[in-house]
């Protein structure tokens, strides 16, 4: 492969995060889509609960690549900590989570822009450490992991999300069927840097592993016009001029090639939760 990911290339995280409404159209079509899976917010407070020794009583959660603020929020109003900081390198993301924590009551969330690989809190100050869908980003997911372990306090507690390498590929046939992209099902997964086969030895490099959770995701897009909705978002594909960000011309092009019918795909989420290495605390 010649083309660099699209989730790797600096060059395109402004394309991919410099805005809100690729992300929001992106989600929002998942989210209609979906018919099995817990969300997951819900299912990294329940790992949380469930093995951290004192989650009734937590200092600082991390939320790296928080986005729009989504886990930040669910985890400032189900765990309650004394602090929830929110970090992300793209402003406009952060504008947006700041904008929507302004309803909370007694909000103790901060949004802070910053980069993953150099985390700009101070060692051992984070009792909870969260990323989710933000480590096959990096080139170098180790040296983020290496950061989540400076910043964890002892006895305190990571988890990590991805998605599988194949996830979403039904996507892969419709887009080739329709002449969309031929080689659609030859494009590197976008989460080859970090993802459910990796995942686990990614956070042993720095961190202890305490257990792994695979669930199964699924969506059912109802026809063309959804299923388009998701499309223009994804950058996966080499898509011709004008439809890449244009769910009208994506799905004028579907209904002119294949039949409309329902489209129904998958995702592996992986959680994996770690805690510091033994021995790294006196």
């Amino acid at each position: 492969m010649n083309e660099l990911n699209p989730f790797l290339d600096p060059a395109r995280q402004r394309e991919l995060y410099g805005h809100t409404s690729r992300l929001l159209g992106r989600t929002s079509a998942l989210m209609r889509a979906k018919t099995a899976g817990r969300p997951v917010p819900e299912t990294i407070v329940s790992l949380v609960q469930t093995h951290h020794a004192r989650p009734d009583r937590l200092g600082v959660v991390l939320d790296i690549g928080c986005g729009r603020g989504t886990s930040s929020l669910v985890i400032a109003d189900q765990l309650r900590p004394q602090r929830v900081v929110g970090l992300d390198a793209s402003p406009s993301l952060l504008a947006q989570a700041r904008e929507r924590a302004k309803g909370l009551p007694n909000s103790t969330v901060d949004f802070v822009e910053g980069d993953f690989h150099d985390l700009p809190l101070p060692d051992g100050s984070s009792d909870v450490i969260v990323a989710a869908f933000c480590l096959y980003h990096s080139p170098h997911p180790k040296d983020v992991v290496g950061q989540v372990a400076r910043v964890l306090a002892p006895g305190g507690l990571a988890v990590l999300v991805t998605k599988g390498l194949d996830s979403y590929q039904e996507m892969d046939q419709l887009v080739a069927s329709a002449g969309l992209d031929p080689r659609a099902a030859q494009h590197e997964s976008l989460y080859i840097a970090a993802h459910s086969g990796n995942l686990a030895d990614l956070a042993a490099s720095s961190l202890d592993v305490i257990t792994v959770l695979d669930e199964e995701h699924v969506f059912t897009f109802d026809g063309h016009d959804h299923t388009a909705q998701y499309l223009a978002t994804n950058p996966k594909y080499e898509l011709a001029l004008g439809l890449y960000g244009n769910p009208g011309a994506l799905a004028a092009v579907l209904h002119e090639f294949l039949p409309d019918q329902p489209l129904t795909t998958r995702s592996r989420i992986t959680f994996v939760v770690a805690q510091p290495n033994e021995g790294r605390w006196p």
